[in-house]
């Protein structure tokens, strides 16, 4: 008869628990593409319409959506249907009321003049902060918002995809080994409207 009491089955059978809850991610299947629901990020974004929408793409299928922000639900109409179960508000001061103990960073794409405030507020609870440039319209903005990141230790990024991107770096990079020759004249078209909206380049 084993002597093995239903005290030590319980105190056996935690301690393997525990092992399999602090198992490094490569185990639980990281390495093979398979995030935990554990492993990721709970984020909320504010201005979620144009831009907004865009920089939500690019974590929807690696973390979760929990809160969405917007002034104008008619014109986030469509990314408030793709997120069904995101926590729907106007004014991200109630989010970041409601939503501030459970969320671990904001993305940004608002109005410009307020993404400093916005992200200023967020980086005070604490949060990590990814926001659509221009992030500020003024130095004590900008000081500000460094003072802030520096006191909270949060990661912050400014979407400067315009300036950052590898066709820009490449092109760059042409000019500064004079690979294309020298350049005397450039040419630039865009297929975006011109201010104000509406008007064709």
């Amino acid at each position: 008869m084993s002597d093995f009491s239903r005290r030590k089955f319980l105190k056996t059978g935690a301690a393997a628990l525990a092992g399999i809850t602090i198992a490094p991610s490569s185990i639980l299947g990281m390495s093979h593409g398979h995030v935990s629901p554990t492993d990721k990020l709970n984020l909320v974004a504010v201005g979620i319409g144009g831009m907004g929408h865009a920089n939500i793409n690019n974590v929807k299928g690696t973390e979760n959506i929990v809160a969405l922000c917007d002034v104008d639900w008619k014109y986030a109409k469509g990314v408030f249907d793709e997120f069904p179960n995101a926590k729907k508000y106007w004014d991200y001061r109630k989010m970041y009321d409601e939503m501030g103990k459970s969320i671990d960073g904001v993305i940004i794409a608002t109005a410009d003049h307020t993404h400093a405030i916005i992200t200023a507020d967020a980086m005070t609870m604490g949060k990590h902060v990814y926001c659509q440039k221009p992030l500020t319209h003024s130095v004590y903005e900008s000081r500000l918002l460094t003072k802030l990141a520096a006191s909270t230790g949060v990661v912050t990024q400014m979407g400067n995809q315009g300036a950052s991107g590898e066709g820009t770096d490449l092109v760059c990079e042409w000019i500064w080994n004079g690979e294309i020759g020298e350049v005397t004249k450039v040419e630039c078209a865009t297929d975006r409207p011109i201010w104000p909206q509406g008007l064709n380049a």
